[in-house]
Order: structure tokens, then sequence, then C-alpha cells
């Protein structure tokens, strides 16, 4: 939709009360709607708006590139430990991290609250939800689990921007996944800096009282030495290069929606915003 007053566009995602009714999912639908805000909807949906961003999801971009530049995704690192603290200080946990949209600039923006729910410091969870190669074995075993599997997602999602690849292929069910994570020692590969392997043995540590839980540890971190956490700053911190192109375009199906976008490293051409169709 397009705030024609501001000339600026927005995306809204829709959500019938008569499907929500239907699928049974009436407050974990209401929860999504209050934890973003919700502007004045029309009687038969709940409604929910954004900043549009017009150039993709960070995953497709991954499935084109491979892996991306320890450069980069400090800086992925950085805003998305953000985020996440400022969730967690207002007693939110997401769940599912993983579908992270992009800027114009390339800088991240989280986004599906679909899973997330209201969770005080010091509550638990027991809900088996997630996207299974992303959710930590506290959440595969059934709980009790709190904030902390959002820092595990968080490593699981840097490991693969950093290498190209899951620590583990994903398993038919989260039974059998539990053993793969319980069994694997998620050693680093050679190819990862010290202070990256660190970061990431600390998120990926199976015990969650002892992982890296908070945004003050995880700032504190070598892999960010001298860097700020501002979020202005953070901002003005170049991201990687994103350019689409009108005429050269690589189309890929991903389970969350049709995405038409092309990568280049290097190359100059005319920006060229591509439509995103959830």
């Amino acid at each position: 939709v397009k705030d024609m007053s501001k000339d600026e566009t927005y995306a809204i995602k829709v959500l019938p009360k008569a499907e929500v009714l239907r699928n049974g999912v009436l407050q974990q639908s209401k929860e999504e709607v209050i934890i973003q805000v919700s502007h004045t909807a029309p009687l038969s949906a709940l409604c929910v708006m954004c900043d549009y961003c017009s150039t993709g999801d960070l995953y497709t971009y991954w499935t084109l590139k491979g892996c991306f530049d320890e450069r980069d995704v400090r800086v992925f690192a950085a805003e998305l430990g953000s985020a996440l603290g400022f969730l967690h200080d207002f007693g939110i946990m997401h769940r599912d991290v993983k579908i992270l949209m992009l800027s114009h600039l390339g800088h991240l923006r989280l986004t599906d609250f679909g899973l997330s729910r209201r969770l005080e410091h010091g509550d638990r969870a027991y809900t088996i939800c997630g996207t299974i190669q992303y959710m930590a074995p506290e959440v595969l075993s059934g709980g009790p689990y709190s904030h902390a599997a959002d820092w595990w997602s968080l490593g699981i999602l840097l490991y693969a921007l950093a290498t190209g690849g899951f620590p583990l292929p994903a398993e038919a069910d989260h039974c059998d996944m539990l053993t793969s994570v319980s069994e694997c020692p998620y050693d680093m590969p050679a190819s990862l800096s010290p202070a990256l392997a660190f970061l990431l043995i600390e998120l990926l540590c199976k015990i969650p009282t002892r992982r890296l839980r908070c945004l003050e540890l995880f700032q504190g971190q070598k892999f960010f030495h001298g860097m700020s956490f501002d979020s202005q700053l953070l901002q003005k911190n170049r991201s990687f290069r994103v350019f689409t192109h009108q005429c050269i375009v690589t189309s890929r199906r991903v389970s969350f929606g049709f995405v038409c976008v092309c990568y280049f490293d290097s190359q100059s051409c005319d920006s060229h915003p591509l439509p995103l169709y959830d």
C-alpha cells in the first residue's frame, strides 16, 4: 500500500478472520498483530503493516551467493542480535529466527512474528515450533525453554551465512533432529576466523544456562571489536552490495514465497525493485 501524502510504500499482511477461525489459530494471530502493533483493520480481516523491503529476503541471496564475507556477517549479526535483545527486553520470544528481509541498503529487517509469544523472564515455554534446522535442543525436546532458544537459532543462521551450509541436514521429525543435534560436536570449520568460531561455539552451547544468551555479552565478543551497536550507526555501516536488474533475473521458489532477484558482487547496474509475493 502507498501513503500518497508522504509518497511512502508499506507492506501489509492481511489475515482473513474466517480462515483464522477455521484453522483454530485465533489467539496466535491476535498475538502476532499485537506484537507488531496493528493499524485500523476492516471487520473481515486482521492486518499488520510494516516497512516495505523491496530488495527481497536474505535467504534467497544466500542460496545464490553461497556464503558471505565475515565483514557482512558481522553487520548482520550485530543488527539481528540487537533486534533479539530489544524483543527479549520487552518479554517477547520470536521462535522462528530465519525469515529476514533486506532494506534497499542491504540491512536486515526481522519479520514473521507468527510463532512469537510473550514470555516474561523466568517463565518457560513448551510448544515445539519453529523451523527444524534452527530449533534449539531444548525446543526439540518439548521444553522447558526460554529466550535462550532464540540465540541458538541466531547461531545456526550465522553459521549458515558464514559457511554456506547448515551444521546438520534437516531430519524428518523433531525426534530424529534432536538425536542428530545431541550427537553433533559442532566443530567449527577451519575457514572461520577464531573470533567468529568462538562466537558460534558460545551461541551453539547445548546447555541453555551456559549459552551466550544476552545482548550485553554478545556485544562484548571479540568478533565485534571496534564496532558500534548504536542503531543509527549500524544503519550507516555498508552492508553487502545488492543489485537487481530488469533483464538479468534469477527466479527461485522458496518456502515462503516467489522471489525474483539477482546478486552481483561488484558490477554496477540500474536498480530495479522486483516484487515479493507472500
